[in-house]
């Protein structure tokens, strides 16, 4: 279906020459593991409201950040291009010389130019230095920034008050970030229901130093099974959190009837951390180019858009949303400007595309990652997936297809498909550049 087909699913307007484009909400979460949900099998946690929303949309089982940790993922999202291209491989320290550069075009700018409504609701570290501000959200396309860090955010606060945004006052005692977060999401929503919107929600749960409701951790912690690095209470109160606010969200479209005209997806910035979750089956964490690492909860839910209850099994990654976004809203891409994904439409009809193209990665460190990632570049195509260390040179070979834990390199016995994919490799990086 291409966007024409796709608006043209859209309920129109009353008295309307056409139909009015998708609203998008986009709901990005901060280091949730590929598992931790349970329409992905999870039977600790408790995601009521996000299950149902991948029964009436698509859930997809093989989606990939675009790094291992969240700037560069959320560089990704925000230009649709390579993080290596955007010149962020890493996450941003508080006083970073990097930052994403308002010459780049983002979503934001291109959709508030297509006549959407356009906001920021939560964490966006891209800012680089906070003190001198040069990578501002509402620099970006975001007519509107709202509860979104002005210091830098590793403290890690999900009770008022907030050390990263001290400004920012409670609407009521003892006020908790997340939920806080998604009440600003239905506001948003209440005031621009007359028009086509793009909210961005981006939590700062679960991240690292968890920080549930007392009443919720406590309930998990008296489940048996309990644990810290494999059914953590901790995590399980702030997941809940979370999936509550979709619920408000996905509740507030059915009262104010947006649901037929608006695109909900959920994903993840990178995997879980090591020292608070499990990512099995997947091998790795957080900071690491092994699938758990990597490799994401996604569900999409939007009007027009696959059979619900859908799974998708293709290969997709973070690039792919700002070209789906551009579908979404019946505005094209132009031809003089670059993008390194597709649109997710691609991937549910399979085609050869999507199918027969590569994914890369590119994370160069200086030093090894804290939680224990090394500096690395990946490729994927089709069931196999090349790991190059620049450390020590070692090249690791898994097929995903029947080892999807990384158990099994088989670069030894499989000489000519490392060549084939080192050749590739490197052939993407100089194609950036990409430094090393």
């Amino acid at each position: 279906m291409n966007r024409r087909a796709f608006l043209a699913g859209l309920p129109a307007l009353a008295g309307a020459a056409a139909p009015r484009p998708a609203n998008i909400i986009l709901i990005l979460a901060d280091d949730l593991g590929w598992a931790e949900l349970g329409c992905y099998g999870h039977r600790f946690n408790e995601t009521p409201h996000l299950d149902r929303l991948a029964a009436r949309g698509v859930r997809f089982t093989e989606a990939y950040a675009a790094a291992p940790v969240c700037s560069p993922t959320r560089a990704s999202l925000m230009t649709g291009l390579d993080p290596a291209r955007v010149g962020i491989t890493d996450y941003l320290r508080a006083d970073d010389a990097k930052h994403l550069s308002p010459d780049r075009q983002t979503i934001a700018r291109e959709l508030a130019a297509a006549g959407y409504r356009t906001g920021l609701i939560g964490k966006w570290h891209l800012m680089g230095d906070y003190r001198h501000r040069k990578g501002d959200p509402a620099r970006h396309g975001f007519q509107e920034v709202i509860c979104s860090e002005t210091r830098y955010i590793g403290g890690g606060d999900y009770f008022h008050p907030y050390a990263h945004m001290p400004e920012v006052e409670a609407r009521q005692p003892g006020e908790y970030l997340t939920d806080r977060l998604s009440q600003e999401a239905v506001d948003f929503i209440r005031r621009h229901r007359e028009r086509p919107f793009f909210l961005c929600l981006s939590h700062y749960a679960p991240h690292t130093r968890l920080a549930g409701k007392p009443e919720l951790a406590a309930k998990y912690a008296a489940r048996p099974g309990a644990g810290k690095n494999r059914n953590n209470p901790e995590l399980a109160a702030m997941l809940e959190s979370i999936d509550a606010g979709v619920g408000s969200i996905t509740a507030t479209l059915e009262e104010l009837d947006l649901a037929r005209r608006t695109a909900v997806i959920f994903l993840s910035d990178n995997g879980g951390d090591p020292q608070v979750t499990s990512n099995a089956p997947l091998r790795g964490a957080k900071s690491s180019l092994y699938e758990g690492g990597i490799r994401i909860p996604l569900i999409v839910a939007a009007p027009g858009f696959g059979q619900p209850g859908g799974v998708c099994r293709v290969p997709v990654t973070t690039n792919d949303f700002y070209p789906t976004f551009l579908e979404m809203a019946g505005a094209g891409k132009r031809a003089d400007r670059r993008l390194d994904g597709a649109s997710l439409r691609g991937a549910l009809r399979g085609e050869r595309s999507f199918r027969d193209r590569a994914l890369h990665w590119h994370y160069p460190l200086d030093k090894p990652h804290f939680l224990g990632g090394r500096s690395s570049g990946a490729i994927r195509q089709g069931d196999f997936k090349l790991i190059q260390f620049f450390d020590d040179g070692a090249l690791e070979l898994y097929d995903l297809k029947s080892d999807p834990g990384e158990t099994a390199n088989l670069a030894a016995r499989m000489p000519a498909r490392v060549k084939e994919l080192r050749q590739s490799l490197e052939t993407w990086r100089r194609g950036l550049p990409a430094v090393i």
